[in-house]
């Protein structure tokens, strides 16, 4: 088979992220699986390996920690040329505070600030025909972002939904300002809404609540095979080669609602929060 090219998912080994990862490994692309715990990983890695045949690279990364983003990146950049396709797929939903090791809500650390920092720094190996897809949700309509949007949270005002709709949001945001900032240099960016989907992240944390989840909540709602799809067609599918900037849902582009997409003040806001994070941190893309 034609190898197409090098492709990149994060949280590989996830529900949608093991389906990402084969689907791209058998459509001839040489896969960077890259992972929390590379050991928890391995299985994963080893199945779809065996089943594809295609060269796939286990690689970690703790997209909580943004030094080690920059590591990460560093090294991708250092033994590859040119990456085609960034599938920013891995996500939290955090049941209780927690901050990252950048003192940052962990929530919004990972899914937003680590793929923002990851697909910036990864940036000199992408041009003309490279597609970045992030995983966005219909959470982000319950999205808020502020002046301490970055900031550390506690038990008192952590709300799990609120943090992880935001996080969701900022992405969005962000791939709208990615994509006037790259199109003139050939890069497609998008986001991807899998609707909701049953995998490991609609865990509430409590037993009974999770059991009835499990028995009445799971068989009607997406499979990670039906998630999956939407984000691999804004990846693969040629109808949407050149498209940027765009929202998909049920492996089509949507136009979310004016007030979501138009906020331009919001989004400036959001990039100047992240910039003056990132340099808080000695970080510079």
């Amino acid at each position: 088979m034609e190898n197409k090219g090098l492709a990149l998912v994060t949280g590989a080994d996830g529900g949608m992220g093991s389906i990402h990862t084969r689907t791209l490994a058998k459509e001839g692309y040489e896969v960077i699986m890259a992972c929390y715990d590379a050991k928890v990983a391995e299985p994963v890695y080893e199945a779809i390996r065996e089943e594809t045949g295609a060269t796939l690279h286990l690689m970690q990364v703790d997209l909580g920690d943004l030094h080690d983003i920059i590591r990460f990146a560093d090294e991708v950049k250092s033994r590859f040329s040119s990456l085609k396709i960034l599938l920013n797929n891995a996500g939290v939903l955090c049941h209780k505070a927690k901050n990252s090791v950048d003192n940052i809500e962990y929530t919004r650390a990972v899914n937003y600030l680590g793929h923002y920092t990851l697909t910036n720094a990864l940036l000199p190996i992408m041009g003309p025909g490279t597609r970045i897809v992030s995983m966005v949700s219909i959470a982000y309509i319950m999205g808020k972002i502020g002046e301490d949007f970055l900031s550390p949270t506690d038990d008192e005002k952590f709300n799990r939904f609120t943090a992880y709709g935001s996080s969701k949001r900022a992405l969005y945001y962000f791939t709208l300002h990615a994509a006037e900032q790259w199109k003139d240099r050939g890069i497609c960016i998008n986001v991807a809404d899998p609707d909701i989907v049953s995998t490991g992240i609609i865990r509430q944390g409590n037993i009974v609540v999770d059991k009835l989840c499990d028995w009445f909540f799971r068989p009607i709602i997406n499979t990670p095979e039906q998630g999956a799809a939407t984000m691999l067609a804004a990846a693969l599918n040629p109808e949407f080669e050149g498209v940027t900037g765009s929202y998909f849902k049920k492996q089509k582009v949507k136009k979310p609602k004016r007030r979501f997409y138009n906020n331009v003040a919001n989004r400036e806001l959001l990039i100047r929060v992240t910039q003056e994070t990132l340099r808080k941190n000695d970080i510079e893309l």
